[in-house]
């Protein structure tokens, strides 16, 4: 599979849609979103990522599908899932073979996007000390290359809605200089990814929500290319 991601990555040129791919959309390119136990409602924001697959596609001329997939830690063929991402407002809770499959499957080249839709942080917070008692979810600061990869900002993650009032943090896991884990918290990008009648932002709120997201897609696409 991975092979077959590289070779898509390498025959399309960002901004010239299908250019040198013969890949069907929907063979490789994706994002799939993580269902954990806990209580927390993993399926929100249900209009999210469609429409984040159709602002990168659009804007790129990437491959990528049309519609997310679903899985869940121990399905075996959660290493067919490049790019995982999870949301919720509540509790999040992993069993310990859970933990295990997902710390195998990010150090051998996967990816997970938290997005706190407010009131996942705490427990989500605990499972990635389990899942990885070594590291320490680091701030990633304004500077750094996810800010910049097709869009600028400069000031860091977008404030989608306000929650608490904090100002939004990108929050990240790091292995060998790969980004294996980005979090996003009290900026609630999903919200903003959401169809415009959801949550009524407006326009330029969601907009810039959607370039975030694209700067993180093609961010995530970047490390795998060797």
């Amino acid at each position: 599979m991975l092979a077959l991601l590289l070779a898509v990555l390498t025959s399309t040129e960002p901004g010239k849609p299908g250019a040198g791919s013969s890949v069907p959309p929907d063979s490789v390119l994706s994002i799939t979103r993580l269902q954990y136990e806990g209580g927390g409602d993993w399926y929100a924001n249900p209009s999210s990522l469609p429409n984040l697959l159709t602002a990168i596609r659009e804007r790129t001329g990437l491959p990528v599908s049309a519609q997310p997939g679903t899985v869940r830690p121990l399905d075996p063929a959660l290493k067919d899932h490049p790019y995982l991402y999870m949301t919720g407002h509540g509790n999040v809770r992993f069993s310990p073979e859970e933990r295990t499959a997902l710390r195998e499957y990010l150090l051998a080249g996967g990816f997970l996007h938290a997005d706190d839709n407010y009131g996942m942080d705490e427990s989500f917070r605990e499972e990635m000390a389990e899942i990885f008692p070594e590291y320490e979810l680091a701030e990633i600061p304004p500077d750094q290359a996810v800010f910049r990869m097709m869009y600028d900002f400069p000031e860091g993650l977008p404030k989608v809605h306000e929650h608490d009032g904090q100002a939004p943090q990108a929050f990240g896991v790091f292995h060998g200089g790969r980004l294996v884990v980005f979090y996003t918290y009290e900026s609630d990008l999903g919200d903003g990814w959401e169809d415009s009648d959801v949550h009524d932002d407006p326009p330029d709120v969601r907009e810039s929500a959607l370039r975030m997201g694209v700067n993180l897609y093609l961010y995530v696409l970047s490390q795998m290319v060797p």
